[in-house]
């Protein structure tokens, strides 16, 4: 079953090739609606998946800051999300996907 991000009404993300990460859905970027997106300057660090940047979610009109984030050079841990995009601040993500591996943090494997 497909897994869909939407916010504002737009469809930002749809695909059948998510990836689990601790709750969240991470989208490969080609499933992303690149035109609903811009770049933010905001980065936090997670201690198992690296430094990650974010987006701004920008859809009917208004924009969502550092709604969208991802990892450009995760560790070796997370390399499966290399560039995957996943949402939050209000982003609705519905859906689900039997076939959605589930990478989990070293300490839980």
């Amino acid at each position: 079953m497909t897994v869909r991000a939407t916010w504002n009404d737009v469809v930002i993300a749809e695909s059948d090739r998510t990836i689990l990460v601790e709750g969240n859905q991470y989208f490969p970027p080609e499933d992303v609606r690149a035109e609903t997106l811009t770049p933010s300057a905001s980065q936090t660090h997670c201690p198992w998946k690296g430094e990650a940047s974010y987006y701004d979610v920008v859809a009917g009109g208004d924009r969502n800051a550092d709604a969208a984030w991802y990892y450009p050079e995760p560790f070796p841990d997370a390399e499966s999300v290399r560039n995957y995009v996943a949402f939050w601040h209000g982003v609705e993500v519905t859906g689900s996907n039997v076939d959605t591996p589930e990478v989990l943090p070293p300490s839980r494997r």
